[in-house]
């Protein structure tokens, strides 16, 4: 099943197919959600999801990276 975003994610936690936290969602547009990365993210993590070579201080999740959404997080699926 598809996940959708709502503004209702906003404020939800990030975590890869393995419970690592990433960060935090801070805002919703077109089906992509904005990230605040976990400051204790290491280079391997970032690069892993493709952050590491921006020069952003907030990242972003396609709908289609999300295996399933919970009350509290967006689990990302294990295959990026």
């Amino acid at each position: 099943m598809a996940v959708s975003f709502t503004e209702d994610d906003e404020g939800k936690v990030v975590v890869d197919a393995s419970g690592n936290t990433l960060g935090l969602v801070t805002g919703i547009e077109d089906g992509t959600a904005s990230v605040d990365p976990d400051p204790s993210l290491t280079e391997t993590v970032k690069a892993d999801m493709g952050w590491a070579n921006t020069e952003s201080d907030e990242y972003t999740v396609d709908e289609s990276a999300v295996e399933t959404k919970a009350e509290e997080k967006l689990h990302l699926r294990g295959n990026l």
